[in-house]
């Protein structure tokens, strides 16, 4: 995943992949909560019972920050691994990728496992579409007026987006400023000895 950007699925999609005789089928659902996954791969091991593995990576959270493999019996680190390998190089999030295997009565060995799983999965990836999203900060400035053009001097400089207004005897103003912006601003506040809180 890019530093500040990454990218969410907008609908399920599914991909193939064929070696020596073995189907990969690869499944790809948005999902937001991790609660969301156990049901979805219930369904697809319901649909495809009759296969002999059924692969289950996924990546979820604002940054990615959560993550799971199961190789399903496949040799270690064979199919899981790689399907998320698949994700991240996406740079998505918010993605769940199940790979139904079908053996086709030939081994494929180490290499030829990580291939297909990926591959299955990149290809689901390739037929899917997705949303961009910008990681946004969202701050709060209290301040009295004796400072407001300093303020304006400072926010002058970046591109934010006002989400809430009130002046009474001081002011507060909430807004919002890409991530990769907001250490660059933080500390043009902090020099000017502005008060601000971040909301988490």
């Amino acid at each position: 995943m890019s530093e500040f950007y990454y990218s969410r699925p907008l609908d399920e999609s599914e991909g193939t992949f064929k070696d020596r005789g073995s189907k990969f089928y690869a499944l790809l659902f948005p999902v937001r909560e991790v609660e969301e996954v156990g049901d979805l791969v219930q369904q697809v091991k319901k649909k495809y019972y009759d296969a002999r593995h059924h692969c289950v990576a996924y990546r979820i959270g604002k940054e990615g920050e959560h993550t799971y493999t199961n190789d399903d019996g496949e040799p270690g680190n064979t199919a899981g691994a790689p399907i998320l390998a698949a994700i991240r190089s996406a740079e998505l999030t918010d993605t769940l990728i199940v790979v139904v295997r079908y053996f086709g009565g030939i081994k494929l060995g180490v290499r030829g496992l990580i291939e297909a799983y990926r591959g299955a999965a990149e290809d689901a990836i390739a037929q899917g579409e997705f949303e961009k999203i910008i990681p946004k900060t969202i701050f709060t400035l209290d301040f009295g007026y004796p400072q407001t053009s300093e303020v304006n001097r400072i926010l002058h400089r970046f591109e934010t987006e006002k989400v809430e207004a009130n002046y009474t005897d001081t002011c507060s103003i909430t807004l919002s400023i890409e991530t990769k912006n907001f250490d660059a601003l933080q500390e043009q506040f902090e020099l000017a000895r502005i008060s601000f809180t971040v909301k988490e």
